[in-house]
């Protein structure tokens, strides 16, 4: 006898759909800015990574690259759903991906999220402000890093009229901010850039002093380094996101760049700033994303 196939048509779709979207479906992906080095960014954001895969029920793998471009490009090829960006690369990755700035970490003993760029010389070489630079061998951190790359051009255009490639004898880029302060430590530059941040970090740990590195010149407050989700993620999977890091620090202790207690809430607009200085600069994307 023969006997008909108890699949009815639309339980045959319904399968078929679960198949594809099993197939579909993928890791979510957090992107992290070279800033420190990869392995100790990794290292810093790691319980924040649990925490959101807790909160939102799926993995979380973290993606880094050897420079500020490589997280902007992942995210505009959609292989990077979350990141962690400084305010320019933020800038950025919002003109190339249509990122969406959320959430921003404040530092312990602070009320504020804002930070400072610094400019930094050997305490014994006689350089005491950016008017001695010139001529001079001087490390920036990346073209897309606001502390270590549009801040500090900024503060030697508005000093003496001249862009940084102008002005200085040579001109380079150490790539992170801990090798901006080892090649100031070590006198391979006669000056670089950092921020205030990864200065106080290194001193803590003993990997420079205020014998070896000293500050020339601060910049005035920068909003801070924000976390940003694609434009383009589904409203309900950024509410989750959104929530799982304003949330954290209930559960957690939590981390990021700096010592933080939590985070907040924050908007494009926030960044406002930013976008004012790029202008001012006349600064190009190819110029920003070498």
């Amino acid at each position: 006898m023969y006997l008909k196939p108890t699949f009815s048509a639309s339980a045959l779709a319904l399968a078929l759909s679960l198949t594809v979207a099993s197939a579909q479906a993928r890791d979510i992906v957090m992107g992290l800015i070279p800033a420190e080095n990869n392995e100790e960014m990794i290292a810093k954001f790691e319980p924040m990574r649990l925490q959101l895969e807790k909160k939102l029920g799926a993995k979380v793998k973290v993606f880094t690259a050897t420079d500020y471009a490589g997280v902007i490009e992942a995210m505009k090829k959609k292989r990077v759903d979350i990141a962690w960006f400084g305010p320019l690369s933020y800038y950025l990755a919002e003109q190339e991906a249509g990122a969406e700035a959320f959430a921003v970490g404040i530092r312990e003993g602070s009320s504020s999220h804002t930070y400072k760029s610094i400019i930094i010389a050997p305490c014994d070489s006689g350089i005491k402000s950016i008017k001695d630079l010139k001529g001079k061998s001087v490390a920036f951190v990346d073209p897309a890093s606001t502390s270590g790359g549009l801040m500090p051009a900024y503060m030697v255009k508005k000093e003496t009229g001249m862009m940084p490639q102008e002005f200085f004898g040579k001109f380079t880029y150490a790539g992170s901010h801990d090798a901006a302060e080892l090649a100031v430590k070590n006198k391979t530059v006669d000056a670089a850039a950092d921020n205030d941040i990864t200065y106080e970090k290194m001193l803590a740990k003993g990997l420079i002093t205020k014998q070896t590195n000293c500050i020339i010149k601060e910049s005035d407050p920068l909003p801070g380094s924000p976390l940003v989700y694609r434009g383009d993620l589904p409203a309900d999977m950024k509410a989750k996101i959104r929530d799982a890091i304003l949330t954290a620090h209930q559960e957690i202790k939590v981390t990021g760049y700096g010592n933080l207690t939590h985070y907040v809430a924050i908007a494009p607009k926030d960044y406002q700033m930013i976008r004012d200085m790029v202008k001012d600069l006349g600064l190009r994307k190819e110029q920003m994303l070498k």
